[in-house]
């Protein structure tokens, strides 16, 4: 790819299968000789991924939505400065798992509605926007179950300690944020075999990058 590089966004609750549509989607670009960088937040950069663990660990109610926000940002920061832009910077596909959008939706689920401060400190402090975000859909209680084995004895819980109605509090606000953007955001239903999902993403995808469907 000539030029700037495509940032692609994955968004959605935890559960509705974002990590392994990225793997699927990353997979079938590579093989058409595209280069692709695959990255998550929070994290995604040495500072970042230190800055993740104090997010993702402890107890739900460990830090204010100021500070949690401040949190976001700072590891958001680290990694667009050490892996975002430079690989945008040399033409890459970059498919990042989470990004803006979820602390604007966590933050608005999640008590005292933040999202001024969100949109401020992005845009005085980040600046990137996605070409494209995915957010995919799934009813959290569905959700919630398939992420009981994959996090058990990882620690990174924090979020899904907050239950069930945090959970559909946050879909809603996802579902806000697709509805309010909807040149670039794309909704993708979760709840169909995965087989059809990664038709669903390609269908997106691959249009915007001058690709055959």
């Amino acid at each position: 790819m000539a030029g700037r590089g495509f940032f692609l966004t994955v968004e959605g609750i935890d559960g509705v299968g974002k990590s392994t549509q990225t793997r699927l989607l990353a997979g079938r670009l590579r093989r058409l000789g595209r280069e692709v960088v695959e990255t998550r937040e929070p994290g995604g950069a040495p500072g970042a991924e230190a800055i993740r663990r104090l997010l993702v660990e402890g107890d739900p109610e460990r830090w204010s939505p100021e500070t949690e926000t401040l949190l976001f940002t700072a590891a958001r920061r680290d990694h667009v400065e050490r892996v975002l832009e430079p690989a945008l910077a040399r033409g890459a596909v970059v498919l990042c798992d989470r990004y803006v959008d979820s602390t604007r939706a966590y933050q608005g689920a999640g008590g005292p509605d933040q999202r001024d401060l969100v949109d401020l400190l992005h845009r005085l402090t980040i600046g990137l926007d996605p070409d494209l975000t995915l957010i995919f859909d799934l009813d959290p209680a569905a959700a919630l179950a398939r992420t009981r084995d994959r996090l058990t004895g990882s620690g990174e819980d924090r979020f899904e300690r907050k239950g069930t109605a945090f959970q559909a509090r946050l879909r809603e606000e996802f579902l806000r944020l697709a509805a309010a953007e909807p040149a670039r955001c794309t909704l993708i239903d979760a709840a169909r075999p995965a087989d059809a999902v990664a038709g669903q993403v390609w269908a997106a995808v691959a249009p915007r990058l001058g690709l055959a469907p």
